[in-house]
């Protein structure tokens, strides 16, 4: 019997299963590989303090960042990549480094940096799901570590003020989305009709901008000119999340559960009433079984009237 695995992680809004991009990776992964995951939203702040979110626990086993996590997953045959050749392996590493290094950058600056989003959206919402005091510290330190990220891989020469930075951020997304665009095509996933590691890694920081709602949009308006990009991410909420590209479950999924529940009620009503009914007649009192009736036939062969058939 394989053993039961927990990953948890930031919940979701907008339609999104999570708004957290490392935590979506993980969790479409899980989908594509069919691995058995109970996924429990965060009520441990401290966890999320610690930064180690999403995290995976198995038996005494605990493990947090994406790539880590999905090796364990492939060690426990859940792999969503056997059909790929070596070739294919070798480029969805390159992509997965672009898209940490292109793209990563301006989805932490429009979350947690830049102020009007941050202000409106991201601190509230994370604020909301955290308990007091946590709430008044931690937004503003996760704020504090994406600035520090992009800084350390963007702010050296000749990019030396946050401006200079933000501006290169954002073209080097565009031009990442515009790749990832080109490389995807008119497929539905991008090593063909079967969902991948790329796959997992692309959608995780693609849904995020695709999906929640700021007031500065400037890379969520890029990647709407990119159909085949906002059709791959609600082709996933859908086929693999049950989600429509409203953000609730397909029509008469939702009914057909609700009857599914109220049978498995009725079915264990009538088990239980069943189980009374015998306890009540194994103590009730034993009586001799009754003489059954018999029937008598009119002259000639033929039944009587219906009063005479039931006449002893």
């Amino acid at each position: 019997m394989a053993a039961r695995m927990t990953l948890s992680c930031w919940g979701g809004d907008w339609g999104l299963p999570s708004l957290h991009p490392e935590s979506l990776t993980v969790m479409a992964y899980a989908k594509f590989a069919c691995a058995p995951l109970t996924v429990n939203t965060i009520n441990n702040s401290w966890r999320a303090l610690k930064g180690d979110i999403p995290v995976l626990v198995s038996e005494d086993v605990v493990i947090s960042q994406p790539a880590k996590i999905l090796n364990f997953l492939r060690k426990q045959k859940y792999n969503a990549d056997y059909e790929l050749s070596a070739k294919q392996g070798a480029d969805t590493l390159a992509y997965i480094a672009l898209l940490e290094e292109k793209l990563l950058p301006a989805l932490l600056h429009t979350f947690w940096i830049e102020a009007e989003n941050y202000c409106s959206v991201t601190k509230p919402w994370f604020a909301s799901r955290i308990a007091f005091p946590l709430s008044l510290y931690l937004p503003g330190k996760m704020s504090r570590e994406a600035l520090n990220r992009i800084l350390l891989t963007k702010g050296g020469p000749p990019l030396y003020n946050l401006t200079e930075v933000e501006a290169q951020i954002y073209r080097d997304a565009k031009e990442c989305l515009n790749l990832l665009s080109k490389r995807l095509g008119t497929s539905q996933f991008f090593f063909g009709d079967r969902p991948t590691t790329l796959d997992a890694f692309v959608f995780g920081f693609l849904a995020p901008i695709y999906k929640v709602c700021f007031p500065r949009v400037q890379l969520q308006e890029h990647l709407k000119q990119l159909p085949n990009l906002c059709r791959f991410c609600d082709d996933i909420l859908t086929c693999y999340f049950r989600l429509t590209v409203s953000g609730h479950s397909p029509a008469g999924q939702d009914t057909a559960d609700a009857n599914l529940q109220k049978l498995t009620q009725l079915v264990n009503k009538e088990s239980n009433l069943i189980e009374k009914m015998d306890d009540n007649l194994r103590r009730s009192p034993q009586h001799p079984p009754r003489k059954l009736t018999t029937l008598k036939l009119a002259a000639g062969g033929e039944e009587g009237s219906p009063m005479s058939l039931l006449s002893p």
